[in-house]
């Protein structure tokens, strides 16, 4: 049986790789992209989904099926280049390190398949930005997953140094906790500074 995702890749092209990334939102961390590839199809592959829509649990074991199944790239920005150069540059710079990374090289007959409503800035090869592609290319699907759960260990890293932001619950996200955890202990390293204006001019008065 083939996933209506597969479906939707089939009919774009011979040669697909979908591209997601994970961590726009957050105040701290880094954002990161996956490009992915096909390389067989199989029936292992069918739950795979929008990774939003998967449990932290679900994630951690399709992540491991998705590396033996297609060509990974990972891409990361860093927070200094989120705070230069504005989130969505450090995005479109994260995912244009993904397909680098990709462990098989574009042809002529390769179209990039990019979830949301943005081709990738300079970048010259085939894209085409699909919305909502994470729940309609199972390329993009995967790429999601890939960058989540890679972010999500990122995060997690992170929270061993700094207990007391509890990033391994929020990863980075403005929940009322992390919040409060920078108006208490102060900025680190890893926070977007771009991203805290409102809440350290708080901290001021």
């Amino acid at each position: 049986m083939i996933n209506e995702l597969y479906q939707f890749d089939i009919e774009k092209g011979t040669h697909i790789i979908g591209v997601d990334e994970a961590g726009r939102g957050p105040l701290a961390g880094p954002v990161v992209a996956a490009a992915a590839s096909l390389k067989e199809y199989s029936d292992v592959l069918q739950e795979i989904n929008d990774s939003k829509k998967l449990t932290e649990k679900k994630r951690e074991k399709l992540f491991d099926i998705i590396q033996e199944k297609f060509h990974i790239g990972v891409g990361i920005a860093s927070v200094e280049e989120i705070d230069s150069m504005n989130i969505l540059n450090a995005t479109f710079l994260a995912m244009r390190r993904a397909i680098e990374n990709l462990s098989e090289n574009c042809s002529v007959d390769t179209l990039i398949l990019v979830d949301g409503n943005f081709k990738i800035r300079e970048f010259n090869g085939n894209q085409e930005p699909v919305i909502k592609g994470d729940a309609k290319s199972l390329s993009i699907a995967a790429a999601s997953i890939i960058a989540k759960v890679t972010r999500d260990r990122i995060m997690i890293k992170e929270s061993e140094k700094y207990p007391q932001y509890q990033f391994e619950k929020h990863k980075g996200y403005g929940t009322k906790a992390h919040r409060e955890a920078i108006l208490k202990h102060g900025a680190l390293d890893i926070h977007r500074k771009s991203f805290l204006t409102k809440i350290l001019a708080k901290s001021e008065k």
